[in-house]
């Protein structure tokens, strides 16, 4: 696993900055966390790291892997994933065939490969659906894999997105507001597969969440952002007694 370095990043449209300055230093193995009111920056900090945004100034590396100006191709075939805060995905479809078309990156065999069915080309798509299948398992989707996606419920679509993302077996995960519009079981569930995802998959996971009450609990480290601008960082016990996020979030010093 390599560390995530986020250098002076800057991100502005037209006249507005989005991000200045921003500096993030994330370790390996570990829950991050990037928390901070809405319009903060969060979601275009992630779209700058995996390639959705380029930042107008600064540096995003991946261990040897320059993110700055790459594509979310490229991001992607450097071991990262990310699960959107917008559900992404294709509601007339399986669950188990959304699963599968995430990892059609992974099908590299030709034409003639794929009309014969044989050797390459079939050996491929079982590994792929192995894979598929060890997620579904891990993510307890297995009463709904084939199901239509659209007829699903709110919260079970958001775990499937965050399955999404696993099928391409990341080192670096990145996650969009998880349990956000989900009730109290089903956040209950949603921590519980993020800390598995970290522990049992050994990844690093990079999480945006508005839940302080989540965000304090699993978090190994937190980054707090206003108005495009790192204002916090540290352990969570640090970053709940620092004077700048309590007047960040509840008006006080």
């Amino acid at each position: 696993m390599n560390p995530l370095t986020v250098s002076n990043v800057t991100l502005t449209f037209g006249g507005l900055h989005a991000l200045t300055e921003v500096n993030l230093a994330i370790q390996p193995g570990l829950i991050t966390s990037i928390i901070g009111p809405n319009g903060a920056g969060k979601t275009s900090l992630l779209n700058c790291i995996s390639g959705f945004y380029h930042p107008t100034r600064g540096t995003i590396r991946y261990g040897e892997h320059n993110l700055t100006h790459a594509s979310p191709h490229q991001v992607s075939s450097w071991g990262i994933a990310r699960a959107f805060q917008n559900i992404e995905l294709f509601g007339g479809l399986t669950v188990l065939d959304n699963l599968m078309l995430a990892r059609h990156r992974k099908l590299r065999y030709s034409f003639w490969h794929a009309v014969i069915y044989k050797g390459k080309a079939s050996q491929l798509e079982a590994e792929n659906r192995a894979r598929v299948e060890d997620v579904i398992d891990f993510m307890e989707l297995e009463p709904y894999r084939k199901q239509p996606v659209g007829n699903l419920s709110y919260g079970v679509q958001k775990r499937i997105e965050v399955a999404r993302a696993l099928t391409l077996a990341p080192d670096l995960l990145l996650l969009d507001e998880p349990m956000a519009g989900m009730n109290i079981e089903e956040k209950e569930d949603m921590v519980r597969f993020v800390i598995d995802i970290q522990k049992e998959r050994h990844t690093t996971v990079v999480l945006v969440e508005h839940d302080l009450g989540v965000v304090m609990d699993i978090s190994d480290q937190i980054y707090v952002l206003d108005f495009g601008e790192v204002i916090g960082a540290g352990r969570p016990e640090e970053v709940a007694r620092d004077p700048k996020v309590v007047e960040a979030y509840i008006g006080e010093e």
